[in-house]
């Protein structure tokens, strides 16, 4: 074959390449599908998202967050809360959402995210001990903590650091515009399906087969067309639309945590109990979450979900993120729990501050804290409660003082409540 022949043979193929749909991840058997606008067989979006590519659009957003990072050098001991929080708190945009290191997905500008942490800093730096507030510590990240772990890294492991947090991040995007189109009826992007097949939902069989036999390789179409189209908006369900009653995981799959700040590695050894139906040591999700003496980040709670558990699969919640609900009514709050307890069938990382006014079987005020989220009950008219394990046993650590079950029903406004509370105000889902 000539030099002529073969580059005209490359360029037709080149050319059959750019018409090919792009066809969803899943149960896809070859067919095409079309952008019909919604249609049946069109582009829709699915329940959640599996995990995203990184374009080259959100590498150079996530190296310009980490090249920031690496300017602050070595950071001193008499460093403010705000500086503090002006070095540790920076945000990339990521296709049109805002993820913040420490804090996670939020709808706040870098601005409000620095000036919130910075007061939650100042606020708990100056609590002398045996004051009102929070007086006993489960082992979450208080605000001071969790700003300086990540400023007394050096420059290179803060950058390393960063750069697996924003990774993430950023793989997780198509979920995040999912979850604020279904919670908050935020319309999706045109072309967001086109460009994120990981959000689309399976072709339903009989469009697949309806496909396969009527398209032939000159009606397929364009990349382009498929990109411009606007994709069908799912009808945002109500709390209504959901079963009056919900519960997963198994309720003889718990434990209490053995130490005062290992909240967050007991809870994630229920969480992954639930999944690998095998008990594995508070020791060993301690290490595997990076605990230490002050806690565990929400972070490292979801980076750990998504390493060591299948509940990020799309048939389940898709990748875990931290989302921050400060700005959620109750109804929107609820929404979103129903929306992964009967929807994904997964359970959520829970995230409030443990204070008596929302939980009344504390004997004292204690501090954030982790939870498992793995049910709910709607009771007409009687408020909603919130099922969740409770890692927290104050007995175990001051026998004078009452024990705690680990299998709780309560009020799912407290739960809430409590969420809003904390600091952070957000919850791994």
């Amino acid at each position: 074959m000539s030099r002529r022949s073969v580059l005209a043979v490359a360029g037709t193929l080149v050319v059959l390449l750019a018409l090919t749909p792009l066809i969803p991840r899943g149960e896809d058997d070859g067919a095409i599908v079309p952008s019909d606008g919604g249609k049946a067989g069109g582009l829709r979006p699915a329940a959640t998202a599996g995990w995203s590519e990184v374009t080259p659009q959100m590498q150079a957003e996530i190296d310009r967050v980490v090249a920031a990072g690496r300017t602050l050098g070595r950071v001193s001991g008499r460093t403010t809360p705000e500086q503090l929080a002006s070095s540790a708190v920076r945000c990339a945009e990521l296709e049109g959402q805002r993820y913040c290191l420490g804090a996670g997905w939020t709808e706040d500008s870098e601005a409000e995210v620095r000036a919130r942490m910075a007061r939650s800093a100042r606020t708990a730096a100056a609590r002398p001990a045996g004051s009102t507030g929070a007086t006993e510590s489960t082992g979450d990240l208080d605000p001071v903590a969790a700003l300086d772990q990540r400023v007394r890294m050096s420059p290179a492991d803060r950058a390393a650091a960063d750069r697996a947090e924003l990774t993430m991040a950023a793989r997780s995007v198509a979920k995040v515009w999912l979850l604020r189109h279904e919670i908050e009826g935020v319309p999706l992007p045109v072309g967001f399906l086109a460009d994120h097949p990981e959000a689309r939902a399976a072709l339903p069989a009989a469009a697949r087969t309806s496909a396969s036999t009527t398209a032939s390789p000159t009606t397929k179409p364009s990349a382009s067309a498929s990109a411009s189209a606007t994709p069908s908006q799912a009808s945002v369900k109500t709390m209504g639309d959901y079963p009056e009653r919900v519960t997963i995981l198994d309720p003889t799959q718990v434990s209490e945590q053995i130490r005062t700040y290992w909240c967050g590695p007991t809870s994630m050894q229920m969480i992954a109990w639930g999944w690998r139906d095998r008990r594995q040591t508070q020791g060993h999700w301690a290490r595997r979450l990076n605990t230490t003496g002050n806690g565990t980040s929400v972070y490292d709670m979801v980076r750990v979900v998504n390493q060591s558990t299948g509940w990020d699969n799309e048939d389940h919640a898709g990748p875990y993120i931290v989302l921050d609900i400060g700005k959620y009514s109750f109804r929107q709050w609820m929404l979103l729990m129903m929306r992964h307890l009967a929807d994904y069938k997964a359970p959520v990382v829970l995230h409030p501050i443990l204070l008596k006014q929302f939980y009344p079987y504390l004997d004292d005020d204690a501090s954030g804290h982790f939870q498992v989220g793995r049910g709910y009950a709607k009771r007409g008219d009687k408020p909603d409660v919130l099922n969740y394990f409770e890692p927290w046993n104050q007995h175990r650590f001051d026998p004078s003082e009452p024990s705690i079950a680990r299998v709780q029903w309560r009020s799912a406004y407290k739960s809430y409540r409590g969420n809003q509370a904390h600091y952070a105000h957000n919850v791994g889902v």
